[in-house]
């Protein structure tokens, strides 16, 4: 990755040429232009995702503090929380621009990974925890990967196999059927020739979904095809599925998204289109440029 002021230089420079060309479209607010814009406090989240800094208030504080210069003029952190809400909208934008420069790969993978808002043993009765509609609200869910529990929602995601950008995401349900994933994703470009999911996924309806699509749904063998499979072929199996975990554990442990820090749905939502964001950023622009 780039030196961290060679960082900020240039993810602004980006952002700014992306509101320029019309691939980042922010509305209108009433009263005066603030003084630090849109595109410097785009930057300033993008670049504290990149770095992993998991507080938004400290990050402030180290901008003003080493990186003033380049940022003479930064909200307080009430008003950047604030106004980085507003902006839930560009990141996604953001996201959408960078990882259109790659094409999308014929196989994709497609998974969920725990999204706690609170504590389990915190939990004492319904909270403020409530996207929009009824259906979608914290609750207990199991966290495989960590085999424990937990109390909040899902990340599902979609990324290439290859560049392991991510292609679709949603926050859905703790609880939610894992079959029922794919359809809570937004559909974005043409249908992938394979899909890659874990056994959650398996299922004749859900297959002969996909089918429908002209997308070949390919799940991990039980443990009684493994037996009968020469270890070469368990191998590239295993290093296929390491490609959506390592991009999982990137977003919600590098990245510091597990430990988002949000008190509502619309700061989880906007933290986590940040993350995405910052995360495509860094397969798409940093690693290739």
């Amino acid at each position: 990755m780039l030196p961290t002021e060679e960082l900020f230089v240039y993810v602004y420079v980006l952002i700014h040429d992306l509101m320029l060309s019309g691939a980042v479209m922010i509305p209108r607010r009433p009263g005066p232009a603030p003084a630090c814009t849109d595109a410097e406090l785009l930057a300033v989240a993008e670049v504290r995702h990149l770095l992993g800094r998991r507080s938004e208030a400290g990050f402030l504080a180290e901008v003003a503090r080493d990186w003033g210069h380049l940022f003479p003029v930064l909200p307080c952190q009430s008003e950047a929380n604030r106004r980085t809400r507003w902006l839930r909208g560009a990141f996604e934008q953001l996201r959408t621009a960078i990882a259109a420069r790659l094409p999308e790969d014929d196989c994709q993978q497609v998974d969920t990974s725990a999204l706690p808002v609170k504590h389990p043993s915190r939990v004492r009765g319904p909270d403020q925890w409530t996207g929009p509609g009824n259906d979608l609200a914290a609750r207990f869910g199991r966290d495989a990967a960590r085999a424990e529990w937990f109390y909040g929602f899902r990340l599902a995601a979609r990324t290439d196999l290859g560049s392991r950008i991510v292609r679709a995401w949603a926050i859905v349900p703790a609880a939610v059927s894992e079959r029922d994933v794919a359809a809570a994703l937004p559909e974005a470009g043409p249908p992938p020739r394979d899909l890659l999911a874990d056994k959650g996924f398996s299922g004749r309806a859900f297959a002969a979904a996909q089918a429908a699509r002209g997308t070949a749904v390919l799940v991990p063998p039980d443990k009684k095809q493994r037996a009968a499979m020469p270890s070469a072929l368990l191998k590239v199996i295993a290093e296929w599925r390491n490609r959506i975990e390592t991009t999982f554990s990137e977003i919600t442990d590098r990245m510091e998204l597990a430990r988002h820090g949000a008190h509502t749905f619309c700061g989880l939502l906007t933290r986590t289109a940040a993350t995405i964001a910052a995360h495509t950023l860094l397969l798409a622009c940093l690693t290739h440029d």
